[in-house]
């Protein structure tokens, strides 16, 4: 894949401020039809700039073949609004951006010359207009949310198009058939946070069937399939359903659980991370432990691109997930009551991948059927991520982990939260080899977080024990069935280069004892898999009895 990561000089003004009608066809530049580019200038002239102009390409694939309206959705801080207006930069006849994109990826393609500010562009950002619209109306102005926005596009509409405009008419899709009808012009439509009404206004069902029934007129319908070039709407939520059936099924839907042709332009790829971190003088493995974790087909490991930034601009990596406004939905989602909904988050956060069925959502934040329901949405918010192919959630990384903490604290979830406020506890006792200690920890924290269905199962207690270790993250990389020697080690624990604590390689036990345990490891060379560390080795045997609920251990040191 070709990227470009780079420092950029600041270019003088007129680079971006040029006649824009220079050699193109006259067009005024508005705030909502044909934009200008000034915006998306100033973020490619960045210090740090990451190159994904190669969403132009896919998107100028998609004109003039049936499948030319793209919905996609990805969580907050996920370049949403940097991508729209990168395509309103490109498309809008409002600007002249031949400089701005000239030495980036899409200028190398074949398609760039053919659609570069060639279109009347429609840009709108829905949150945006909607905060602006309850301001009026709160002073008193005889408004509502989508009279206003239709209002907005309509006045710029008719100072490009006064001769094909009625000044009655209110609908922005009568008026766009109507310079369709007239001119036989298209338009491209690019919407941001086009969601934001579902997010925002929850229990408003009278606003929501009023602005889907906005869209549709826009993008459903015989009209809308002549006046409509190519539309990109994109927010953190699908597209809503009603049953089973979006209410804008002609989209084409691109998301966090099925990102198609675009998974590439969703975050930071490892390699585009890799060479931040070089250039920044950030270890990279730090930075793939705190903001990678998301895994999308066609593209493998994915990261928060708002966090690798606040990191490198910081020089400090931490929890910046947290500062989001989605964090406090989070603490209410985690708290619904459908069964199994605790337990699953429990072992989330012990590392364990659990299967959920995502088809049933409705795509909203309101309907919820089961504990499926409220996982998929956590997928969508960028709480949880998904691996399309197993079918399986899972927390992707620390950073978002932490954020669970944070969440669960004072909030009914004490043995969890007790469990981790002891898990430095915990490993001091390992690593000191008090077996009884250690015993005795782990047999608590499972009692205490294991529910009665699931207390007997190996993946529950594997997930358990790695919560039980949650504060050993800090110095050790915590590998579970690790390839070694000649099967998989259950659990293994590789030291930060910083860190000076021994490794750990843990096999756990069923029924059977922790000297087995300890056998399994030695006779199948699960220490193999360090054969290039060079420090200490601690074997950590447990052993779970099912009749007794009891919890045996034995620690050895390795002797190289």
């Amino acid at each position: 894949m070709y990227y470009t990561l780079r420092r950029v000089k600041h270019r003088t003004a007129w680079l971006f401020m040029r006649d824009r009608r220079a050699g193109k066809e006259s067009a005024n530049m508005g705030l909502y039809l044909n934009p200008g580019n000034e915006t998306f200038a100033e973020l490619v002239q960045a210090d740090i700039y990451v190159d994904k102009t190669g969403l132009i390409a896919y998107m100028n694939g998609c004109i003039g073949k049936a499948k030319h309206l793209i919905a996609s959705s990805r969580p907050r801080r996920f370049g949403k609004t940097l991508a729209a207006q990168m395509l309103t930069s490109y498309y809008s006849k409002g600007c002249d951006s031949s400089e701005v994109f000239s030495n980036l990826e899409i200028a190398k393609d074949k398609s760039f010359e053919l659609h570069l500010n060639k279109y009347d562009v429609i840009s709108l950002d829905i949150q945006w207009m909607r905060g602006v619209a309850i301001g009026k109306i709160q002073e008193g102005e005889n408004t509502t949310v989508l009279g206003y926005i239709q209002s907005e596009i309509l006045k710029e509409l008719r100072q490009e198009y006064p001769q094909y405009v009625n000044e009655k008419e209110n609908s922005v899709a009568a008026t766009l058939a109507n310079i369709n009808q007239e001119t036989k012009k298209k338009f491209i439509i690019i919407i941001d946070e086009w969601d934001c009404v579902f997010r925002e206004d929850k229990e408003n069902l009278a606003l929501q069937s009023e602005y889907i029934n906005f869209l549709r007129s826009l993008f459903k319908g015989g009209p809308a399939d002549r006046f409509v070039k190519l539309a990109y709407i994109t927010g953190i939520l699908p597209i809503k359903k009603y049953g089973t059936q979006s209410a804008l099924n002609n989209f084409r839907e691109l998301t966090m659980t099925s990102p198609g042709g675009i998974a590439k332009y969703i975050g930071f790829t490892e390699a585009e991370v890799k060479v931040l971190c070089k250039e920044h003088d950030m270890p990279f493995t730090e930075m793939k432990k705190w903001y990678d974790g998301y895994y999308l087909n066609r593209v493998g490991h994915v990261y928060s691109p708002n966090s690798v930034m606040e990191a490198i601009n910081n020089e400090e990596f931490q929890n910046y997930w947290s500062q989001t406004e989605t964090y406090e939905s989070l603490k209410v989602y985690i708290e619904m009551d459908f069964d199994g909904l605790k337990q699953r988050i429990v072992e989330m956060l012990g590392g364990a991948r659990i299967k959920i069925e995502v088809g049933s959502f409705q795509n909203d934040m309101t309907t919820f059927h089961c504990a499926d329901d409220v996982l998929t949405l956590l997928i969508h918010l960028g709480y949880l991520a998904y691996d399309s192919k197993t079918e399986k959630a899972f927390i992707p990384n620390e950073e978002v982990r932490s954020a669970f903490v944070l969440a669960i604290r004072n909030r009914g979830w004490d043995e969890v939260y007790k469990a981790i406020e002891n898990s430095e506890k915990l490993l001091k006792a390992t690593l000191a080899m008090n077996e009884t200690a250690v015993a005795k920890m782990l047999q608590d924290v499972h009692m205490q977080n294991s529910s009665s269905l699931v207390y007997n199962n190996e993946v529950s207690l594997a997930s358990i024990i790695q919560l039980a270790y949650y504060t050993a993250a800090k110095e050790y990389t915590i590998i579970r069935e690790l390839p070694a020697g000649e099967g998989f080690a259950d659990m293994v624990f590789i030291p930060k280069r910083t860190s000076k604590k021994p490794a750990l390689v843990v096999e756990l036990k069923w029924d059977k004892s922790a000297e087995g345990a300890i056998s399994q490891i030695k006779d199948k060379k699960y220490v193999t898999a360090l054969e290039e560390y060079k420090g200490n080795i601690l074997l950590v045997g447990i052993n779970y009895d099912r009749k007794t609920k009891e919890h045996q251990c034995k620690i050895e040191k390795y002797e190289m």
